[in-house]
């Protein structure tokens, strides 16, 4: 098998908020993509920056000649659909020993389901979300946690390290995409925390960009406080680039890999309720610091 490095050709298939600057990374370390979106803008847009990148009019057709498939797209149900089971799916395309590295957020179980029913093929695969939001994905330096075989993660390492930072393999199939879900759940937990905090302390009367400082100086430091205080929420700017949506179906993959695995978690149950009804008052397509004008409203219900 040999190591996907440039000029190496990568199918990559979906140029959404974080896919495009993704592509981009690829494209910039001396990659050759062979793109496919449903939206034909998407790509016309990312050619033009990018003349270098071909796009093709399906994920078959991206695959042809591929050494690698990089899939970057809403959830597991659409991978699966682009990898195996759609009119043009890009298995069709794939060549007996390539590389399938799903970037998405997908359900882990179904990553492990994925992986056997790519093997039958002679295809691996790597299951590599990702973590940093679409500023680290811009600058290159992604977190990048990756499930499958210490040899796969090899053969690939030069393209993650075009987009990531820090890359570490978590487990077999399926362990990447369960640690970015149960991650994201922290994440969203602490976000909800400083929000509710801020709530109090402003109707206290505290400045809130000084509470985010003395959070930051103190235990209460976190990556909402350092990342999503100061920079989106005080100022009310809300556009950390990660929609409330995703939150919350990132959220429910955690609760469904507890779930699966037996186990009673009672405040990730909470959290999923309170993200899924979030989503439903602010909107799906609502940046995630939006959570904050969430906490403001069920603080008035309350008052």
């Amino acid at each position: 098998m040999t190591t996907l490095a440039p000029p190496a050709t990568i199918a990559f298939i979906g140029l959404g908020m974080m896919g495009r600057p993704m592509a981009a990374r690829l494209v910039e370390a001396g990659f050759t993509l062979r793109l496919y979106d449903l939206s034909q803008k998407a790509m016309s847009d990312f050619v033009g920056a990018h003349p270098s990148a071909l796009a093709t009019a399906s994920a078959k057709a991206a695959a042809q000649g591929a050494d690698a498939v990089v899939t970057m797209l809403p959830d597991g149900k659409a991978v699966r659909q682009a990898l195996l089971e759609g009119r043009e799916a890009a298995r069709e395309g794939l060549a007996t020993g390539a590389l399938v590295i799903d970037m998405s957020s997908s359900n882990p179980v179904d990553t492990q389901k994925l992986a056997r029913d790519l093997a039958a093929l002679g295809v691996a695969l790597l299951d590599a979300p990702v973590s940093g939001g679409v500023k680290r994905a811009v600058d290159g330096s992604l977190s990048i946690m990756v499930g499958g075989a210490m040899a796969d993660l090899e053969r690939a390492r030069p393209a993650f390290a075009a987009m990531g930072k820090t890359i570490t393999l978590c487990g077999p199939a399926g362990a990447g995409h369960a640690l970015k879900a149960l991650n994201n759940y922290l994440s969203a937990s602490g976000l909800v925390a400083m929000c509710e905090a801020l709530v109090v302390g402003e109707a206290f009367g505290l400045d809130p960009g000084t509470m985010v400082d003395v959070f930051n100086s103190s235990t209460g430091k976190s990556n909402a406080t350092e990342v999503k205080g100061r920079q989106f929420v005080v100022p009310r700017t809300f556009a950390a680039g990660f929609t409330t949506g995703l939150m919350a179906k990132d959220l429910r993959t955690a609760a469904e890999v507890a779930a699966h695995l037996d186990l009673n978690m009672p405040m990730l149950k909470q959290t999923v309720a309170y993200w899924a009804d979030a989503s439903g008052k602010l909107g799906a397509s609502a940046d995630h610091t939006e959570i904050f004008r969430y906490a403001e409203m069920l603080a008035d219900v309350q008052s």
